[in-house]
């Protein structure tokens, strides 16, 4: 599992641990592992160290250092390497002299100046260390016309710690950023490197461990990788029926929209509950391609036994099955339509686990703001949405989001694939999702393995092509077993 911590976390870490070392061990540490990705990236668009061009960008604080001292390990092995200071009365003083000393060249940073822009232009890497994991609302000023320089160039472009630029505790941007090919970034992750907007602008990310005491309980993200997935999916023992596995309730679906109840079905019989029941006007429709479904024009309350509801895909403005669903005292999902009939007041009164799963549209909608305002802070939005509504909320995107009303770290996915972007996408995620909290998940667990499986069902289904909903949903299988290996 990746984690990511805040700011001040990573500071007070790192102050704690500087305590122990020797001065200037700890950006030494950094800067090694800086210069190690550096000359791998090098080796790949130059093919080799020896002779190449490289281009420190350096501001006042220690991410200027770390990109020194890493440059002054590049140029002993033969780079020329030219850091350009914003900041030179207030450059690292010992990084500034040991990259002198290793024979590199120091110039004004003044981006205005040709001599600047045609050094980048030259360059072969460009090394971004104008602003470190403290910065706040854009570049300044004079820092743009180097960033803008670094992006009209052929040069591969080296984080350090996070594209400068960018806020590391939100993933938000408020003005102009680098965007980085690399971002090298010492410790742990920062929230910023995984969060949209501004994970795009990070491009690739590597980790160097540098050794900081972080508390386990003190992250801020959690990002799942395979064998965490792995250890949540259900897996039947051999005394399981169908009852033991889990059944799951899909109210979803209408006249207009017969579609999304047969897309959230696929969806939950490829999700590890034992059956699955639909009730809603799309009946003949949903047997028609999954036989094996258990149909009911009874409604919600008398549908049978159900473990989990999945309710709104595609229910046009059938409040009172919404309503019914969210009086049962089951664990239950609420999504599309659901969301907008969904009374706040009955959602909040739940005493069994609830979560709801908006896109950002929906989820300004929830809050009152503009579309842009959710999307331009995705973490603060979707832990708003979990406190307001007393649920546990998954936010969908690029990105997706999952945060519990109980706080504790959000999780973040980004198995997904633009090709997700489908008519009906969402609804498969939804069954997929309602069937894993019908086989005892919780609410947190089920919606961030629902959004891992689906975002590597979306990947296997397109391919680099153009896929639509239903085939996501058949990949699904295929997700599950890449998972756990089989």
């Amino acid at each position: 599992m990746r984690t990511a911590y805040s700011v001040e976390t990573v500071r007070n870490a790192e102050r704690e641990l500087m305590a122990r070392l020797p001065e200037g061990a700890l950006m030494q540490r950094a800067a090694a592992g800086l210069a190690a990705a550096c000359a791998q990236v090098l080796a790949r668009v130059a093919g080799r160290v020896y002779g190449s061009r490289v281009v420190l960008l350096v501001g006042s604080g220690d991410n200027g250092g770390d990109a020194l001292y890493a440059g002054a390990r590049l140029a002993r092995r033969g780079a020329g390497v030219t850091a350009l200071l914003l900041a030179p009365e207030r450059a690292h003083a010992g990084g500034l002299a040991a990259l002198r000393r290793a024979g590199g060249r120091v110039a004004d940073g003044d981006g205005a100046s040709g001599a600047a822009g045609e050094s980048i232009a030259r360059a072969d890497l460009v090394v971004d260390g104008i602003v470190g994991i403290g910065g706040r609302g854009g570049l300044r000023e004079a820092a743009v016309p180097l960033a803008d320089a670094a992006a009209r160039s052929r040069a591969a472009v080296v984080a350090v710690d996070l594209p400068s630029g960018v806020d590391a505790d939100t993933g938000q941007v408020r003005g102009d950023v680098v965007r980085a090919d690399l971002t090298v970034t010492f410790g742990t992750h920062k929230p910023g490197l995984l969060i949209d907007p501004a994970r795009e602008y990070a491009g690739a990310v590597r980790l160097v461990d540098i050794g900081l005491p972080l508390p386990a309980e003190a992250a801020e993200l959690e990002a799942l990788q395979h064998a965490d997935v792995a250890r949540l999916l259900p897996v039947p023992a051999a005394e399981s029926d169908k009852y033991r596995r889990g059944v799951v309730g899909i109210a979803a679906g209408s006249a207009r929209y017969p579609g999304a109840a047969v897309l959230a079905v696929a969806g939950a019989l490829r999700g590890g509950a034992g059956a699955v029941r639909y009730v809603g006007p799309a009946g003949d429709a949903v047997i028609a391609r999954f036989p094996e479904t258990l149909v009911s024009d009874q409604g919600p309350e008398r549908a049978g036994r159900v473990q989990a509801w999945v309710v709104g895909p595609g229910a046009g403005d059938d409040a009172a099955t919404v309503a019914q669903v969210l009086a049962a005292k089951v664990p239950v999902l609420i999504d599309a339509d659901g969301l907008r009939l969904a009374d706040a007041d009955a959602v909040r009164a739940r005493t069994a686990p609830t979560l709801m799963t908006p896109h950002a549209g929906e989820a300004a909608a929830l809050l009152g703001v503009a579309r842009e305002e959710v999307e331009g802070a995705r973490l603060a939005s979707v832990r708003e949405l979990a406190a307001r509504y007393g649920a546990t909320v998954l936010l969908k995107g690029s990105t997706t989001l999952v945060a519990s009303a109980k706080g504790g770290p959000v999780r973040v996915n980004a198995t997904g694939t633009s090709w997700l972007a489908t008519a009906g996408s969402g609804d498969v995620l939804s069954g997929l999702a309602g069937s894993l909290l019908a086989a005892g998940l919780s609410a947190v667990d089920a919606g961030s393995a629902a959004a891992y499986l689906h975002g590597l069902a979306g990947r296997f289904a397109a391919q680099g092509a153009p896929a639509g909903a239903h085939d996501v949903a058949a990949a699904i299988p295929r997700a599950w077993r890449d998972v756990r290996g089989d």
